[in-house]
């Protein structure tokens, strides 16, 4: 088994010192954001709890798109044929 020797905050700051990819990071979080707009606005339309959305907003805090993507997997059929 391998272990890291960079942390993760180091990693973090050594893809935002570059602009390439900092413009990259940015944007995946300005996605990230969105998808978290968009998932709360859609948990109260169907009267979910915010407790309900807060597994899926801290995922996409963290992973970026896997908040959303379980957020949809998990979503019942008859509503996503209303998206």
């Amino acid at each position: 088994m391998s272990i890291a020797h960079q942390s993760l905050l180091s990693f973090g700051y050594q893809l935002i010192s570059s602009p390439d990819t900092a413009q990259v990071v940015f944007d995946l979080y300005i996605m990230a954001f969105l998808a978290m707009v968009w998932m709360y606005q859609d948990c109260k339309k169907l009267g979910k709890s915010n407790m309900y959305f807060l597994p899926f907003a801290l995922l996409t805090l963290v992973f970026v798109s896997i908040g959303p993507l379980l957020y949809l997997a998990l979503k019942p059929s008859t509503e996503l044929s209303k998206i």
